[in-house]
């Protein structure tokens, strides 16, 4: 639980989270580099925002530091996409997932683009996986618990033909990156932490348009759908109020909460 100081640093390093995305959005179009767009961020980061890319050198234990500033996961990249040489092209998704540190407290968001005129079927996964993060954050108030937020999801991505990663999930932040509790993106109603006020976590589903089953590339980070299929994720942080939610990665470009048919 977060004291109200702390409470309002994390609604600053969020929404600075937040603004990095709109920053990057008018870059992303076919013939740019990954590599670039991260450097784009990076910069924004450092040179503007004077906040620390989190994500920059990142350790857990048993692997590499992470070389970049952001993740940058394409088409069948579920996540950890490392930006480099990858050049974009008319039709590819993309989640570019950023953290940054502000005053020693961490925000962390991401979003899906598509380049161009993407397929009907990859705006679709798109658009559901969006619903999905929402569906998930709805669900949050006292007394709730982490189970409903995994169900709510893993519903209405099944109901749609997809199916949700297992293996990563939401988490706990403040003055940590990756904390307590662990959000489940499936699951139970009922079931799981029950969430009180003053918590902070991300919700962050992932939702495959093929099977679930993910494989880690050579490079320890980079992770894909076993399948080939596409991937697709979005990243909001959220606070625990006395009444509900309050979302705390927003800007002036965040896209609008969607209309769930």
């Amino acid at each position: 639980m977060l004291h109200t100081a702390d409470i309002a640093q994390m609604r600053v390093a969020c929404r600075l989270a937040s603004e990095v995305l709109d920053f990057v959005t008018p870059y992303v179009f076919a013939g740019i580099t990954t590599g670039e767009l991260d450097r784009l961020c990076h910069d924004y980061m450092v040179n503007v925002q004077g906040t620390v890319p989190a994500s920059l050198n990142y350790q857990p234990p048993g692997f590499p530091p992470y070389p970049k500033a952001t993740c940058i996961s394409v088409n069948d990249v579920v996540c950890h996409g490392i930006p480099g040489e990858k050049v974009l092209k008319n039709g590819d998704i993309l989640n570019i997932d950023l953290a940054v540190i502000k005053d020693g407290h961490f925000g962390d968001t991401s979003r899906m683009f598509v380049v161009g005129q993407g397929s009907i079927l990859a705006k679709r996964l798109v658009e559901t996986t969006y619903e999905c993060m929402w569906l998930g954050i709805e669900q949050v108030r006292p007394g709730a618990h982490v189970g409903d937020i995994g169900h709510a999801i893993q519903k209405h991505a099944e109901a749609r033909g997809y199916s949700v990663v297992r293996e990563y999930c939401g988490h706990g932040i403040g003055t940590v990156f990756h904390d307590e509790p662990q959000i489940l993106h499936y699951g139970r109603p009922g079931t799981g932490e029950e969430l009180q006020p003053g918590m902070i976590f991300t919700v962050e589903p992932m939702i495959n348009a093929g099977r679930r089953e993910v494989r880690t590339m050579p490079d320890q980070w980079t992770v894909k759908t076993r399948d080939r299929s596409l991937s697709a994720q979005w990243e909001h942080t959220v606070l625990v109020t006395e009444t509900g939610y309050e979302v705390l990665t927003v800007s002036e470009g965040t896209p609008a909460t969607p209309q769930i048919r």
